[in-house]
């Protein structure tokens, strides 16, 4: 029986970008034996969507994420941070997230990358249509029924802020094992691919002793 996780991210938030390589290389290496289902955060909804100059820490954090990840952060993405106007959406995201994931869900996580790079390397705002159509297109996907999607998925996107709540998510990223009394949460934001196939192994282990 396949081990089941969650994988909570924001498409606005840094430290996925970071982390999502190493999701990514987890769940390949571990392909036959884990169920993982990728779900939107709500990190910048209601009065935390400000513009991007009113978060002064983006900068430092940058530069933390990549010294211990190494994500690229590219010229399109640096150009708004200097810009300073754009306004992170996360309801935005999470709605097309949601409808690039139904057009294709055993592809979520592949998904979620490629929002994160639109974002965080070539600036491509995740809440313009357009981009959906772009990203639809780089994934081989019906670009005109993920158009639709979008604008109709608003409530998949509050389904996933209110079960990432459900789980205790408060910070993101954070990939969540499911076991038998609960949740527990494995590895950290700069974990890497095998640091995380690590911790899945030390649990089965200890599970099955």
């Amino acid at each position: 029986m396949a081990v089941k996780l969650t994988y909570v991210f924001d498409a606005y938030c840094g430290w996925c970008h970071g982390f999502g390589p190493a999701v990514a290389g987890f769940a390949g290496a571990n392909a036959g034996r884990i169920e993982l289902d990728v779900v939107s955060g709500g990190l910048f909804t209601g009065g935390r969507v400000a513009p991007i100059g009113t978060t002064p820490y983006v900068a430092d954090a940058n530069a933390r994420i990549t010294e211990l990840t190494g994500a690229e952060f590219g010229p399109g993405y640096r150009a708004l941070v200097a810009d300073g106007r754009f306004m992170m959406d996360s309801t935005a995201a999470a709605t097309g997230f949601a409808a690039l994931r139904t057009l294709a869900p055993d592809r979520a996580l592949e998904a979620a990358e490629a929002m994160q790079r639109a974002f965080y390397v070539d600036g491509l705002s995740l809440s313009e249509a357009g981009t959906y159509r772009h990203l639809a297109e780089q994934l081989d996907l019906d670009a005109d029924a993920v158009l639709t999607g979008y604008a109709t998925s608003g409530a998949s996107a509050s389904q996933d802020f209110t079960r990432a709540a459900r789980l205790g998510v408060t910070a993101y990223p954070t990939l969540l094992l499911h076991t038998e009394t609960g949740v527990i949460r494995l590895g950290s934001p700069a974990a890497t691919a095998a640091h995380l196939s690590d911790a899945l192994d030390r649990h089965l282990t200890a599970v099955s002793e």
